[in-house]
């Protein structure tokens, strides 16, 4: 049974330091000297608890019968373990996870090339002191003037006067 607690899951605890912060160092080292205590006790067992001497009690039991009567009844009883229920959403959960943040992944690589692109067209570019209107209005489209839209800008027609 220890071996299969152990195989349960294995937590990295430097990549878990890594991701402390500093304020709360103590708190992870309290957690860290419990969770091996509890590990140290548990590895400490037996894989299966020490079996019960019958023939020692019904030798030192004065009452005929007693202790066949609780060996009986020690044998017909059964515990039964917990189900476990949670583990497939849990993994359903990590899988989606691990799907969304590979997407945003992905489309945090799309936006930096983006953004790449944007940067080296700024380093390019002629500086702003040093451009005319016709370089603004090349490298930056969208500050060209519309004249069909606005035919008289920056000024009022006459008949708004």
């Amino acid at each position: 049974m220890a071996a299969r607690r152990v195989a349960l899951k294995a937590i990295d605890w430097v990549a878990f330091a890594e991701r402390v912060p500093p304020n709360q160092r103590g708190m992870f080292n309290a957690l860290k000297t419990r969770t091996d205590a509890i590990a140290a006790k548990l590895n400490s067992l037996p894989e299966t608890p020490a079996g019960i001497d019958w023939s020692y009690y019904r030798s030192a039991v004065a009452k005929a019968g007693m202790v066949d009567e609780f060996e009986k009844k020690f044998k017909a009883l059964k515990i039964p373990e917990p189900v476990d229920t949670q583990t497939n959403a849990i993994n359903s959960q990590e899988a989606e996870s691990n799907k969304s943040a590979s997407a945003y992944i992905e489309e945090s690589k799309a936006r930096i090339a983006q953004y790449e692109q944007e940067l080296a067209k700024f380093n390019n570019m002629i500086p702003f002191n040093q451009m005319t209107i016709e370089d603004l209005n090349n490298t930056f489209p969208e500050t060209k003037l519309d004249k069909v839209k606005y035919p008289y800008w920056p000024h009022k027609p006459i008949s708004d006067l």
